[in-house]
């Protein structure tokens, strides 16, 4: 199980420069909502963008994670 901590500590750490907010969307630990800002989503199409988180939250997106509302923005 995580916690909105250990998912803003995961996308912080693998994405240079990012400021993360995570809510968790039904007090299950399981599906959250994750408002990323960086640097590193400037020139990169949403998709690519959204493919930077999932690559920062990993194999918890097929485990621990059931669904993840992104929204990712340049600062």
């Amino acid at each position: 199980m995580l916690t909105t901590q250990d998912v803003k500590q995961l996308i912080e750490a693998h994405i240079e420069g990012a400021q993360a907010e995570v809510s968790d969307l039904t007090g299950t630990s399981d599906h959250f909502a994750v408002r990323v800002t960086s640097p590193a989503f400037t020139g990169k199409s949403l998709i690519e963008q959204h493919k930077l988180v999932h690559e920062a939250l990993g194999e918890h997106l097929t485990t621990t994670i059931h669904a993840v509302d992104i929204k990712t923005y340049t600062p």
